[in-house]
């Protein structure tokens, strides 16, 4: 398990994050944790916890169901990344890295937020 100094240090200065999980994984979305090939995986919510205690105040966040091309294995609709998104207060949308769906969208939208909110700061 990573050290809480690796941690912080990881957030500190982050000015974007992105909250990544699979939607053919339900342990990515909701369970506590777990261990694999030694190294712990945390639930969105988890995540988002992490980022709130150690990242800076007001760092941009957005929360990505990945792996949206895979519909035969899909196990976290749409819907449901939407309604944590709210819950959570945070942009969402879907992606795909091995379709090559909206990756590039994401990264372009967290860079716009981000933007936005150096120049709010002036």
């Amino acid at each position: 398990m990573p050290s809480r100094c690796l941690i912080v240090a990881y957030y500190r200065g982050a000015m974007g994050i992105l909250l990544v999980y699979d939607v053919c994984d339900e342990k990515s979305f909701n369970s506590k944790c777990r261990l694999l090939l030694s190294l712990m995986y945390l639930d969105i919510r988890t995540w988002f916890q992490n980022v709130e205690q150690h990242a800076s105040e007001g760092v941009n966040k957005i929360l990505i169901g990945n792996k949206c091309d895979w519909e035969e294995k899909r196990v976290i609709s749409e819907e449901q990344g939407k309604a944590l998104a709210q819950e959570l207060g945070i942009p969402f949308m879907e992606t795909s890295a091995k379709s090559n769906i909206n990756v590039e969208e994401a990264f372009f939208s967290l860079a716009r937020y981000t933007n936005y909110s150096l120049l709010l700061t002036f």
